[in-house]
């Protein structure tokens, strides 16, 4: 070997064409809504897709989820899941499943720790109460009619879209400009329909009128695995569930007889379960790996699919859901699914994390709203740039209350800087929040 060259950015993408399916997403193909400052030809050793992994890494919104719950407060103790944890397993699990289908494993790296970014604080529980606020159904928080017809609604799915493409303000252009393979992943690794009315920044290169690519199919199946999976085993560490009653689940009786004799001689528990939590991803990954290429096998046979020529038209024309668990595992995992809801997101305990959270994102948006003074100082600059009015503390004071009735209350941009900024707080930040507007003490001052 002579010398050693740095494999540059055409280098990488000539090698995807070499030992990618015909039917993943390539590189080159990616498409952005801005374009990028030119790197030098010398330095530029990404693909796109790898160059929007690395700006969803280093967003403050990705550093957020660390703080934000999944199903158990995180902060109560070191080991149930964050959202930053399950964001980490869902990226595991969709590479794993992406590099077996010899899909794109950046492009569904780069969505899978993108998908949680738009998520409130309490996870699903912030994300019901800001939407029932916006549909004016939230007695605590009354909207007027007219503004509720106008706002929309919250999902978080939509939400992250937000994040990536107006929130985050590191670069010239608004967002972290991704391309829209990212997006769209981050779109609809959860239920979606073009008509809902979420005000989007950007609704443009989302391919709305088709399923995902299936690299972004890929990551909402893995979405559902590493929920599934990893609740169950907090709720057995949390005591929500007992292993017998585990044990008698369809999906779990497979893995205890894949792990035969060692699973029956081991006296302990907690190794048993940890023997069940990695025997059901295996048993999960293997039939989504298994059942979606026997799936790209009857599409290629079927549509005469032979080069990747082939399979490019064919997906922009069709947009085929191929991505999925077989029909023998698929109503175990439902069983599952099932069980998890009734007995772990349905505990007691995990409904007292509701409830407090639904105490706290109304009493923040109660108090935000009737008085905006109350928002700190980056949050109302933001209105003032986005609305043209003046930045309310230079307003004086004898015409404040004219101004916040005029301008803040029945306006729905003012309403969505406000969501905006809720929705953004970690558990920790909106707990301490809520304390210091509705049980302040000295030393808190």
């Amino acid at each position: 070997m002579d010398r050693v060259r740095p494999r540059l950015r055409a280098f990488l993408e000539a090698q995807e064409e070499e030992r990618l399916a015909p039917y993943a997403t390539l590189s080159r193909h990616a498409t952005r809504r801005h374009p990028l400052s030119t790197p030098d030809p010398e330095e530029d050793y990404r693909t796109h897709f790898a160059r929007d992994r690395d700006r969803i890494l280093h967003a403050r919104a990705f550093r957020r989820l660390k703080h934000k719950t999944q199903v158990y407060v995180p902060h109560t103790a070191d080991h149930p899941r964050t959202r930053l944890t399950h964001t980490l397993e869902v990226a595991q699990l969709s590479r794993t499943i992406a590099r077996a289908l010899g899909l794109n494993e950046d492009l569904a790296e780069a969505i899978a720790l993108g998908h949680d970014l738009g998520h409130t604080p309490f996870g699903h529980s912030g994300e019901k109460v800001l939407a029932r606020i916006l549909r004016g159904e939230e007695p605590t928080c009354p909207l007027p009619p007219a503004l509720v017809a106008e706002v929309g609604t919250f999902k978080h799915n939509y939400h992250s879209l937000r994040v990536v493409d107006l929130l985050e303000q590191r670069y010239p252009t608004p967002g972290l400009n991704l391309t829209d393979q990212v997006r769209e992943g981050i779109l609809k690794h959860t239920s979606w329909t073009p008509d809902l009315p979420f005000p989007l920044p950007n609704r443009e290169g989302l391919r709305w009128d088709r399923p995902c690519h299936l690299e972004g199919q890929v990551v909402a199946l893995a979405d559902e695995i590493a929920q599934q999976t990893h609740d169950l085993e907090d709720g057995l560490a949390n005591e929500a569930v007992n292993l017998p009653a585990v044990e008698r689940l369809g999906l779990i009786q497979r893995a205890i007889a894949v792990l035969g004799a060692t699973y029956a001689k081991e006296p302990s528990a907690f190794r048993r379960a940890a023997g069940l939590q990695r025997t059901l991803i295996h048993l999960l990954v293997t039939d989504t790996v298994r059942h979606s290429a026997g799936q790209l096998t009857h599409l290629a046979q079927r549509h005469r699919l032979r080069s990747r020529e082939d399979w490019q038209a064919f997906l922009a024309d069709e947009g085929p859901l191929a991505v999925g668990l077989s029909p023998q595992l698929e109503p175990l995992f439902a069983e599952l699914r099932g069980f998890i809801y009734q007995f772990i997101i349905n505990h007691q305990e995990v409904n007292l994390q509701d409830h407090r959270a639904h105490l706290v994102v109304t009493g923040l948006f109660r108090a935000y709203y009737l008085n905006p003074l109350t928002l700190p100082a980056y949050v109302l600059r933001r209105f003032a740039e986005l609305s043209g009015r003046p930045y309310l503390r230079d307003v004086p004071l004898s015409e404040t209350r004219q101004e916040v009735q005029q301008h803040y209350l029945p306006n729905p941009l003012f309403v969505r800087v406000l969501v905006d900024h809720l929705a953004g707080m970690s558990d920790r930040f909106a707990l301490a929040e809520y304390e210091s507007l509705y049980h302040p003490r000295a030393g808190s001052w």
